[in-house]
């Protein structure tokens, strides 16, 4: 009798990089079957009781409990993978060699090596490390280093595609209820989508030096700005290159523009 296939849990908050990751493994690992995706830390807890997998995906930055959280709660029972946006946050975090982890947007090759180790440590049944002094460092890790390690990428689902923005090509992020207007440019034309992390989340892992806050609604990056605009009430406006679009600048912000 063949022995039982592998199991896996991904979750991730965005579906278009839980259907990509789960589309990568089916081409790296064809033997496993994805048994449970999850939205977030607190889906992926319930899946994994559940479903009990073996490896567990996991994104870090997720709304509500994060991919910590869930690895916390999940502790020896599974082998973790963290998937994250912030490399200098893996660089530094799992060089330690008891955890594994793939950069957004996912490589080939990367989750080729992640797969192989995997395998070896299946095969080898080897027990899963006690993580949780992992976790604490790479908690704290994280918080530490928010403004260290700015972020490189945003996702963005487009029709059925998912968009890959390079931060530097973004113009401005607004807030739009629940989600985060994105504006970039994509070979110069100007685009824009919405995706569902919160502004004030993004606005922690934007570089300082690139990107300022000038509205509680509006974050802009300095290099998009053709000039600025005195408003009425000690308020202000941001004039854009190559875009009519007008940005409004706070009096809590006019601050930043002091030789008007």
């Amino acid at each position: 009798m063949s022995a039982a296939r592998p199991t896996a849990l991904i979750a991730d908050d965005e579906p278009l990089l839980r259907s990509t990751l789960t589309r990568l493994l089916g081409e790296a690992w064809p033997e496993l079957e994805v048994v449970a995706e999850a939205r977030n830390g607190r889906e992926a807890i319930e899946m994994f009781e559940a479903r009990q997998p073996q490896v567990c995906f996991l994104d870090v930055h997720m709304p509500g409990l994060s991919g910590v959280d869930a690895a916390r709660a999940i502790g020896r029972r599974a082998h973790v993978v963290f998937v994250t946006a912030y490399d200098q946050y893996a660089v530094q975090a799992f060089e330690h060699g008891a955890l594994d982890y793939v950069v957004k947007p996912v490589e080939r090759a990367r989750l080729a090596d992640t797969v192989a180790r995997l395998k070896d440590r299946l095969r080898a049944r080897q027990p899963v490390a006690d993580l949780e002094a992992l976790l604490e460092q790479l908690a704290a890790r994280l918080g530490r280093d928010k403004a260290a390690a700015p972020l490189r990428w945003l996702h963005a689902s487009v029709g059925q595609a998912l968009r890959v923005i390079p931060v530097e090509e973004v113009d401005f992020l607004r807030s739009d209820e629940k989600y985060t207007l994105v504006a970039w440019r994509d070979g110069g034309k100007a685009s824009e989508a919405l995706i569902r992390t919160p502004l004030k989340e993004l606005a922690e892992h934007l570089d300082s030096g690139e990107f300022m806050q000038v509205h509680r609604s509006v974050v802009v990056n300095r290099r998009a700005i053709s000039h600025v605009t005195r408003g009425a009430n000690e308020t202000a406006n941001i004039h854009l290159k190559g875009r009519d679009e007008v940005l409004p600048v706070s009096r809590s912000y006019l601050h930043l523009f002091r030789q008007m």
